[in-house]
């Protein structure tokens, strides 16, 4: 997709009514619906706060969207309706008619553990559909994966990737370790610096893991905008490799 393309002309600031708002809110991860924005839209103007300053307290964390035109339709609608506001303008949220309860978000339900035993592909499906549906656990075990695997984040620093490679090792290694902090109860420790330097050949590795590992790496290699060269996806599979194996070494109670 090109990203020199001016959307300037195409941003148009306006309110398209509380069922539309509504809509565009859930999708975007508020808790808030078209009414309450209303009223602290009224209260922003009454005490002077700008809408960028009022806008982001719409989201508990930060907002998330399907797609790019969702994200600008959101906020053609919240401009527009703040500049309803601002101008004094009367606003009315109610149709004619009666409007539809406003759907409940379906809770994205975590895989069920392997532990003792070892991943299979059902679970690595069901873990990659988890993490990517629940922007809470996503955001944890990012925050885990950050905190507790210096030595892990300290191999990619070191390994002279272009960032398009380290970008592609970074969210692959993180997605092992979530799918592994999810799948092992007892969770794992630190990875050693040492297991990741060893050149001696790993351990059997789950095949489900290692699979899913191989197609993310394809899937980057045949990437159309950013392919990875060949012999940086060799660096990118070894650390890769090494990365599993040490993690898979590192889960607690074996």
């Amino acid at each position: 997709m090109s990203r020199s393309r001016d959307r300037g002309a195409d941003f148009q600031r306006q309110f398209e009514g509380a069922q539309t708002l509504d809509g565009l809110l859930d999708l975007a991860g508020s808790p808030l619906d078209s009414a309450e924005v209303l009223a602290r839209m009224q209260a922003a103007r009454a005490d002077g706060t700008p809408y960028s300053d009022l806008i982001p307290t719409f989201f508990e964390e930060e907002p998330h969207f399907p797609s790019p035109e969702i994200a600008r339709r959101l906020y053609q609608n919240l401009l527009g309706l703040w500049d309803l506001v601002e101008e004094g303008k009367a606003v009315r949220l109610e149709d004619d008619g009666p409007r539809p309860p406003r759907p409940k978000k379906v809770k994205a339900t975590p895989p069920t553990p392997f532990h003792p035993a070892e991943p299979t592909a059902e679970f690595v499906e069901a873990a990659w559909r988890y993490l990517e549906d629940d922007e809470k656990s996503r955001t944890r075990l990012t925050h885990s994966f950050e905190n507790r695997q210096d030595a892990l984040l300290g191999a990619l620093d070191a390994a002279g990737l272009t960032d398009e490679g380290y970008g592609v090792a970074r969210h692959l290694l993180f997605e092992l370790y979530a799918m592994l902090e999810l799948g092992w109860p007892p969770g794992l420790t630190a990875v050693s610096p040492a297991a990741l330097e060893a050149d001696t050949d790993a351990p059997p590795l789950p095949q489900p893991l290692q699979a899913y590992a191989d197609e993310a790496l394809f899937e980057a290699e045949q990437d159309e905008e950013q392919p990875l060269s060949s012999q940086e996806l060799e660096a990118v599979r070894r650390l890769v490799r090494r990365g599993l194996a040490a993690l898979w070494s590192a889960r607690k109670g074996r």
